[in-house]
């Protein structure tokens, strides 16, 4: 599930009519735990249907915040307060947030990813996987795609390539017919650009290499394969195969600024590197200074 926290309040003290912050807020409020612990007022609608209670819910440490994810759609903006059983109960959150305190969050809900199918063919066994109907098969691999792009926003690159991986492999295992194969190797292609991308950013070239190299056996063409190998060679310092990647890219998209700049990096980089051959093999055979040179 992909959100943002805006802003986190603490409301303490009264005020000349005797009412709390939270007591003024709470009253134009919706209740949407049933004891008013947990409270909420919606800045922004959203679309679509509400989060569902099977949606995976990442990096979520209060069970206030939790149940008012439930209540949100897509795009929503909304405001809670959560009294201290749902959010930071006796012990606070020091320095802070002191112990009993009712605290109010915004919250923008951008996406949310419903795992419950996913979840109930990673709990079956191998052979009732090979059941599965292809096209829940590929909704699986797309979910476990749409995590792995979930924590590489988050920069969780290691986490991200996991989650690829076993989008992968679930591919790799299914067999289609001839007149469906075309939908396994496009979930393929992407989830190998998307794994080529990741080992980039881990600085593993030669991996990110690979499986590019394996997008192009899909998608020879393909644009982003070619310029993820090409990536890959520039920092092996393999500047040929670069070039070649590079302008086999270009060929595709001439006015794709990414690939364009990547080409002005890599004639840099050459540059520099045949400057430094030249004057390595200058030193190599300079002669000594003072040196004779004899005669047989």
């Amino acid at each position: 599930m992909g959100g943002s926290t805006r802003n986190v309040r603490v409301l303490q003290g009264d005020n000349a009519s005797g009412q709390s912050p939270y007591q003024r807020l709470s009253r134009r409020m919706l209740d949407i735990s049933g004891d008013r612990g947990v409270l909420k007022d919606v800045i922004r609608e959203g679309a679509g249907e509400l989060v569902t209670p099977d949606a995976s819910v990442l990096d979520i440490t209060l069970w206030g915040m939790e149940l008012g994810l439930l209540s949100m759609r897509r795009g929503e903006l909304a405001r809670f307060l959560f009294t201290p059983p749902y959010a930071y109960g006796t012990l606070g959150c020091p320095p802070l947030i002191p112990p009993n305190t009712t605290v109010l969050f915004e919250i923008e809900l951008l996406d949310f990813l419903d795992s419950a199918e996913s979840d109930k063919f990673w709990a079956l066994s191998a052979e009732q996987q090979d059941e599965f109907p292809l096209h829940k098969v590929l909704k699986v691999a797309a979910t476990e795609r749409e995590f792995g792009n979930y924590l590489f926003r988050q920069n969780r690159f290691c986490d991200a390539k996991v989650r690829y991986k076993r989008a992968l492999l679930l591919l790799h295992r299914r067999s289609a017919p001839p007149e469906e194969q075309h939908l396994v190797e496009a979930a393929k292609l992407l989830v190998l650009l998307n794994l080529s991308f990741t080992y980039l950013k881990l600085e593993r070239p030669t991996t990110a290499l690979s499986y590019g190299e394996q997008a192009l056996i899909i998608d020879r063409k393909n644009a982003k394969a070619l310029f993820r190998c090409g990536q890959a060679c520039l920092l092996m310092t393999e500047y040929q195969k670069a070039r070649d990647f590079l302008v086999r890219a270009q060929q595709e998209q001439p006015f794709n600024h990414d690939i364009n700049n990547e080409l002005k990096k890599l004639a840099s980089y050459y540059r520099d590197y045949t400057e430094k051959e030249k004057e390595m093999c200058h030193r190599m055979f300079a002669p000594y200074n003072g040196a004779t040179v004899g005669k047989n």
